[in-house]
């Protein structure tokens, strides 16, 4: 089963090198003198909850503090991080909101484009993989047990991305194998478990609590399961940050200024109405579940959605370094260890120093769905204590 699943995998990453035929000398774009103003071009997923700071960012217009006065940023809607990271290596966003995965290919594609990874979104086991399966599977004793069930059953996931790799690590962890391991994005996933065409997926939020709360399929477990989380970064051009310190460094404040508005509780709710700002198709509830809401154990739920690290760290590094060496087994990546200077963490280091902060900032606490502020969450039928 290896191999298959690693041309596939390696096939849907693949699609990120599309825009390779730029060559490098693709002209450096010329982003003014230190203390000019200036156009930047944000490439952010609001369909992606770990990478909502950007969406607090968008709304609360956070970086007109820091930037040169009469600057302006455009936002542009990622709906997948591998978008994100095309439009980056076509020099289309300046910064850009990504998952590990598409953020590892992207700044590994030096001889395209130089890209730099400068801060962390979050790292968490719940964000980015959320294990699933069809209604009709019986009621499991725990996560483990529901993940064996995929032998022998029809498993998708967005090939390439941080759901592959968690699949790929729990199958091989439990033997499992599954008759088919297909590539769907996460829309094809929903329509086959409407249409019974699929026993199991993983997916990210907020589209995971979605087909959940609607009922759709079943919360069967997350990567708590093989131990590692996935994370999110932020990327942005290298010649960004060689032209624009100031830009740079204003934009990582204002990073931080929305990581601890989030931080708290008491604005959650605040955080889930932006996030509906930004999106189509989701309630408030069910943004709230993917932000804040507790699931029980037997369905993988745990005490924290979400790590807000900010700064790069070890943890962080540890978890890149793993993700790194998956991508170069599938034969994504040639090298099986990043250079150092792609991930500068020098950025956050200084803003952390200077404020008195250290990594992580805080934690997003799983909430009693009780709690919601907004009213009474209907519950789907699948929830069990």
């Amino acid at each position: 089963m290896r191999k298959p699943l690693q041309r596939t995998a390696a096939a849907a990453i693949a699609s990120l090198a599309l825009v390779l035929v730029a060559p490098l000398a693709a002209l450096a774009k010329d982003y003014g003198k230190q203390g000019t103003p200036i156009k930047l071009t944000i490439g952010y997923q609001p369909y992606y909850t770990q990478a909502w700071s950007a969406v607090i960012q968008k709304e609360m217009e956070l970086w007109k503090k820091y930037l040169p006065a009469g600057s302006t940023v455009e936002w542009e809607i990622g709906l997948q991080g591998a978008i994100v990271g095309n439009a980056m290596l076509a020099d289309k966003n300046d910064i850009g909101y990504m998952g590990d995965m598409p953020t590892i290919v992207a700044i590994s594609k030096q001889s395209v484009r130089e890209l730099r990874m400068v801060a962390v979104l979050g790292l968490a086991n719940d964000q980015c993989s959320v294990f699933l399966s069809r209604n009709e599977a019986q009621d499991f004793k725990s996560p483990e047990e529901a993940v064996k069930w995929w032998s022998g059953k029809r498993v998708a996931v967005a090939k390439g991305s941080c759901t592959d790799r968690s699949g790929q690590e729990t199958m091989r962890k439990f033997g499992i194998k599954p008759e088919q391991y297909l590539n769907q994005n996460i829309e094809v996933q929903t329509s086959n478990f409407k249409a019974g065409r699929l026993d199991g997926s993983i997916m990210w939020e907020p589209t995971a609590s979605k087909i959940v709360m609607e009922g759709i399929a079943k919360r069967i477990g997350d990567t708590k399961m093989i131990g590692k989380p996935d994370g999110g970064f932020m990327a942005m051009q290298y010649e960004l940050i060689k032209q624009r310190p100031d830009v740079v460094k204003g934009w990582l404040e204002a990073e931080l200024d929305a990581n601890l508005f989030w931080a708290k509780p008491e604005n959650y709710m605040k955080v889930v109405e932006m996030a509906h700002k930004n999106t189509q198709g989701f309630s408030k509830e069910v943004l709230w579940m993917s932000m804040a809401g507790k699931y029980p154990k037997v369905m993988g739920g745990g005490d924290v959605r979400n790590i807000m690290y900010y700064g790069i760290n070890d943890d962080v590094r540890n978890m890149m370094r793993d993700q790194v060496a998956f991508l170069h087994e599938i034969k994504v990546l040639p090298m099986a260890e990043l250079p150092k200077e792609l991930v500068d963490s020098s950025w956050t280091d200084e803003i952390l120093k200077q404020r008195g902060l250290k990594v992580p900032l805080a934690k997003i606490e799983a909430q009693d769905p009780a709690k919601y502020p907004g009213g009474k969450i209907q519950l789907p039928a699948s929830w069990r204590e």
